[in-house]
């Protein structure tokens, strides 16, 4: 898809690695930003090598989900010939994403404080576990253990069996998508006041601010809450219950449709006990509720339990496999999967970007890159010439 992306124009220089900064960098690009991501000469982003999966050409799955739309350009920042490169990038640069740790950059001349003198418009994003100060702002950050940290796998798993973390890097997600919005919001404000700044996120805040109600429970009730497995800590009955056959979701948000389901399982006294009633009520009498609706709702199949449901107007679904969502005909139509082209000419199949704008709509202008693979062109931008791109490739510089 060709054309003005809503962030057309705008140079955004990714240093970052891995998922939540790379994350940030592909959404950008997919409104029309050109990113351009810096890797290390000959090994490139760790999640090259973070495989099986991965295409033919060996590019890890991981890689792939997190750099469509970007550039590659290998420098190695170590050298003050790499680092010479990286401040005229940046200095032609809107954005700079990069998620070292704490200083880590600064012993280059790559920091904030260094190339906001030199592009005063920069809009500087850096990414990190704990942030650029606290107890532990000097600590490596790791979805997994930020996770466990922020109280979200306390949460998180059956209620009696181990806390569990979810599914995919959540954590990681979240902060890239946060860091994403902080961006925009600090492009807008360079409209306004001509001048760049330093955002400073945070995977540990970003995991505490997930916890939106819960964490809200907390802080009104003072108390700690439970691990529910798959049960709503403030809404009943809004869980997995099993049929006959296999799972299926109940999100019962209200009394009416409580009602509903009352009389579906032949039981519509229910919805007049005072002790199941109101959804307050609900959650009082959980445990006693919830057995006489999973003993009720054993007694069919599943797609016969969501037919009925859905007929009365009850939200509820099935518990898709990868699989199965891939192939359900609502992701089907919506295009939530595409493929590209690399540049060898290989199929790349790819999930698309699940932001709608009806006028300027994302943009997939290539498939992610190879190692280095636009590290001439881009350098040729810059003004160096033939002769200087081939002493720097020669050097190992890029």
């Amino acid at each position: 898809m060709q054309g003005q992306g809503a962030l057309s124009g705008i140079k955004v220089l990714d240093l970052s690695r891995v998922l939540a900064g790379p994350w940030a960098g592909q959404l950008l690009a997919d409104l029309g930003a050109d990113v351009i991501k810096v890797e290390r000469p000959g090994l490139g982003d760790d999640t090259r090598q973070w495989a099986p999966p991965s295409l033919p050409d060996g590019t890890a799955a991981y890689f792939l989900s997190a750099n469509r739309g970007k550039r590659s350009v290998t420098v190695d920042i170590t050298r003050p010939e790499g680092q010479a490169i990286v401040r005229r990038l940046a200095e032609q640069a809107d954005v700079l994403l990069e998620n070292y740790k704490v200083g880590g950059l600064a012993k280059y001349g790559l920091d904030y404080a260094s190339l906001s003198q030199l592009n005063p418009q920069l809009v500087y994003c850096s990414i990190t576990g704990f942030g650029q100060d606290g107890p532990y702002a000097d600590s490596p950050g790791y979805d997994y253990i930020v996770q466990g940290m922020s109280g979200l796998m306390s949460i998180t798993g059956p209620a009696d069996g181990e806390p569990h973390k979810v599914g995919v890097a959540v954590t990681d997600l979240f902060t890239g998508l946060y860091a994403a919005n902080a961006v925009q919001a600090a492009l807008l404000a360079r409209h306004h006041t001509g001048r760049g700044q330093h955002i400073d996120m945070a995977l540990f805040d970003c995991s505490l601010a997930m916890l939106a109600n819960v964490g809200m429970n907390y802080l009104v009730s003072g108390a700690t809450p439970p691990r529910l497995g798959n049960a709503h800590p403030n809404i009943v009955p809004y869980q997995v219950f099993a049929a006959a056959d296999g799972h299926f979701i109940l999100a019962c948000g209200n009394d009416k449709q409580f009602r509903a389901v009352a009389a579906l399982i032949g039981q519509p006294a229910l919805a007049d006990d005072e002790r199941f009633a109101t959804n307050p009520a609900r959650v009082a009498h959980r445990e006693l509720l919830v057995g006489r609706l999973a003993e009720a709702f054993g007694t069919a199949t599943r797609d016969d339990w969501l037919a009925r449901l859905d007929a009365a107007g009850v939200p509820c679904g099935p518990i898709n496999s990868v699989a199965e969502a891939f192939a359900d005909p609502q992701v089907v139509a919506r295009g939530m999967r595409i493929e590209m082209q690399d540049a060898a000419g290989q199929t790349v199949p790819l999930m698309a970007c699940p932001v709608r704008l009806s006028d300027t709509p994302a943009m997939y202008r290539q498939a992610p890159p190879k190692l280095g693979e636009h590290t001439a062109a881009v350098l040729a931008e810059l003004g160096y010439d033939r002769e200087q791109i081939a002493t720097l490739q020669a050097s190992g510089t890029v």
